[in-house]
């Protein structure tokens, strides 16, 4: 624990204008970021007497180690570089709002050639327009079907879109009238996009206009006589009217704007986040984060703000945004949400009428999310506790073990040799931290060698980083850190508690790993498979865990997940090398001309045995690269018969550039010599 004094700026050192400050680790990282109208006011407050400090406040000052600050002219600025730091260096005491999903939205291609409407999640793409968040994606897909009735725009993948453009036949919609099949040319490609077009104007609100026109037309189709054509409008009109449905009006007036409502406790905040548009709510989603920060209500809705805003433009950012405090101040917020958007925004507290009650609405959801959020974490963190405490007992550790690095070889018959590296912290995966190894510093089948390879590696890396952050440096001198500016590292974080999949060698293979490396603070175990002891370095007997056990239940979970990583891994390395081909090792060659080469050939063994003037025939070939080719395959040794398991019979002419079978069912070939499946298993 440091003390705050050690590292407190000289008097008139910090400067008395906006900027944002860092608060760093002994290990160089990031922990905290702040911004503030005054630096010199803002930092003192940090500075003063421990005991006055709220509790979480004091643990962050006293975990830090030093204080530094940028800065800049504007709030507005400070606004911005803080949001950057804090998504840049994710310090562990700030607010950071976690989703429990990844929300699915209604989105219309708009950069394709004929648009597709799918349900999207992850990041927004450039060219896509966006309709949501939905709290589930079945609600998406009800209203997309009613809507497809009287827009009918495309749906399909990519390739189901080709085959049946090759095929001339549409798929089942364009036979029942839910696509008007561009792909068949029913339509153009200007007469798609404008259905398209008119189906994103109605998911944006403007559905009044067109019922009327629709309306209108079914009117004229009646008086003049046609009556299946009014018919088929009418039934368009009460599909339209019963996708409205879905979303109620809550807003007059056709309003624009995001309702954000805050429930929270000592402990955690749940936000809640209804989105309007067209004075119907669109979507909803919802956050929920720790109060690792003394925080108020305000600061916890500039945070929301900053994570719901901070990679929006445009019109993704309402004219109206409402929340139940503002920012203080605000004038900068709402700046910043002005820029975002490119126009006005107006930021306030709804004080009456039809919005302060529908805000009262999104306040009871987030008060629940927070109380759901709570049963079921309850039983989880108490869990997660009573694992880490039995096994820091079990293994006789200091205290309880927060971050747990698993370790795992795996391999098939000694090829393609691999390990992983998981991490769990406080009980939950980090996959952020999850790396992979290639086994370098030799060939062929020793789990034992491989683990004290990759053990070696990693922590020889975490040393460089130890002494490149300064912290082995004499007095306060450091070493040039142009390059280190806290952004988390490969191996920069130290575990408590390391584990290895398997027993007694590659326990002892781990441990002297370490004690090479004069690392001696850092605890080493295994879990072996077959009966699920834990193994220690240096006793010939294993701690057994009873099976009941949360702590035993935690290892075999961080063992598992290594080995799953591992395998993963592995499995992508042995199908990459099956689908190598000798054209992989031709210069300039890119897939484009090796699959017009296999085309025209056939197979690399016919393309072996071309003359340069027929590899020449082939489009986009010049003579350079024919006679390049020619002597990459003159150089390559053939692959060795495909042989059928099932017949032994030798596949004369399975040579060719795709990729082989390599475990397949009874019957199918598989390359003599090469690995099968069915005779090898990994480790």
């Amino acid at each position: 624990m440091a003390d705050p004094s050690s590292y407190r700026p000289r008097p008139g050192e910090i400067p008395d204008s906006p900027g944002v400050y860092r608060f760093r680790d002994e290990h160089r990282r990031v922990i905290y970021v702040g911004k503030a109208k005054s630096l010199r006011q803002r930092l003192a407050n940090y500075f003063q007497d421990l005991a006055g400090l709220h509790p979480r406040t004091r643990t962050m000052v006293t975990t830090a180690a030093s204080v530094e600050w940028t800065v800049v002219s504007t709030e507005v600025e400070a606004l911005q570089l803080e949001y950057s730091w804090i998504k840049e260096y994710d310090p562990r005491f700030n607010v950071k709002y976690r989703d429990d999903k990844s929300y699915p939205y209604l989105a219309v291609t708009m950069n394709e050639e004929y648009p597709r409407v799918q349900v999207m999640r992850g990041h927004k793409k450039k060219g896509v327009r966006y309709f949501g968040p939905y709290g589930h994606a079945w609600a998406i897909r009800d209203t997309v079907d009613l809507l497809l009735r009287v827009f009918p725009v495309r749906t399909c993948s990519a390739g189901v879109f080709k085959n049946a453009a090759r095929t001339g036949r549409p798929c089942l919609l364009g036979y029942i009238g839910k696509c008007s099949a561009p792909c068949v040319g029913r339509v153009s490609e200007e007469e798609h996009r404008e259905l398209a077009e008119e189906f994103s104007d109605f998911m944006a609100g403007r559905t009044g206009t067109y019922i009327r026109r629709l309306e209108k037309q079914m009117t004229d189709a009646a008086e003049e006589m046609e009556y299946e054509r009014a018919a088929r409008l009418r039934d368009d009109i009460e599909a339209l009217k019963k996708a409205m449905e879905k979303s109620a009006v809550v807003l007059a007036d056709a309003t624009d704007a995001d309702l954000i409502a805050v429930a929270e406790d000592e402990l955690e905040a749940a936000v809640q986040i209804f989105h309007v548009r067209g004075g119907r709510v669109r979507g909803q989603r919802g956050w929920v984060t720790d109060k690792v920060e003394d925080v108020t209500t305000a600061a916890l809705v500039e945070h929301a703000l900053q994570q719901l805003y901070g990679e929006e433009t445009g019109d993704s950012v309402p004219k109206e945004v409402l929340v139940p405090a503002l920012p203080d101040p605000v004038e900068p917020v709402q700046q910043w949400l002005t820029d975002r958007r490119g126009a006005n925004v107006s930021l306030r507290i709804p004080q009456r009428g039809d919005k302060k009650s529908l805000m009262e609405t999104v306040a009871r959801n987030a008060q629940q999310s927070l109380i759901l959020h709570k049963t079921k974490r309850a039983s989880d963190l108490t869990t997660r506790s009573r694992a880490l405490e039995e096994i820091s007992e079990a293994l006789d550790l200091d205290s309880a073990p927060l971050r747990i690095e698993c370790y795992d070889i795996s391999h098939l018959q000694g090829d393609d040799v691999v390990a992983s590296m998981v991490v769990f912290e406080d009980g939950l995966s980090r996959k952020s931290e999850y790396r992979r190894f290639q086994i370098k510093g030799f060939e062929g089948q020793d789990d034992v060698r491989s683990m004290h390879e990759v053990i070696t590696r990693r922590f020889r890396r975490y040393l460089a980083e130890k002494e490149k952050t300064g912290e082995w440096a004499d007095g306060d001198e450091l070493t040039d850190l142009k390059d280190d500016e806290g952004r988390p590292k490969r191996f920069a974080y130290p575990p408590q508690l390391v584990v290895v999949d398997g027993g007694q060698p590659q326990v002892a293979a781990a441990k002297r790993a370490l004690d090479e490396l004069g690392i001696d603070d850092i605890a080493v175990c295994g879990l072996a498979k077959r009966l699920e002891e834990v193994w220690l370095p240096d006793d010939d007997d294993p701690v057994i865990l009873p099976r009941t056990s949360e702590g035993l239940y935690l290892l075999q979970r961080v063992r598992d997940e290594a080995h799953r990583f591992a395998i993963t891994y592995q499995r992508a390395k042995r199908a990459k090398r099956f689908r190598a081909s000798p054209l992989d090792d031709v210069p300039g060659l890119g897939d484009t001309r090796k699959q017009a080469l296999i085309k025209h050939f056939g197979s690399v063994k016919k393309l072996r045995s071309a003359t340069i003037d027929q590899i020449c025939e082939v489009p986009g070939i010049g003579r350079k690269t024919a006679e390049t080719i020619a002597v990459a395959l003159a150089q390559a040794a053939p692959a060795a018969p495909a042989v059928n398991t099932a017949t032994g019979e030798i596949m004369e002419d399975m040579e060719d550039g795709t990729p082989g079978t390599t475990a397949g069912a009874p019957g199918e070939p598989v390359p003599a010599g090469a690995p099968d499946e069915r005779r090898g298993q990994e480790t």
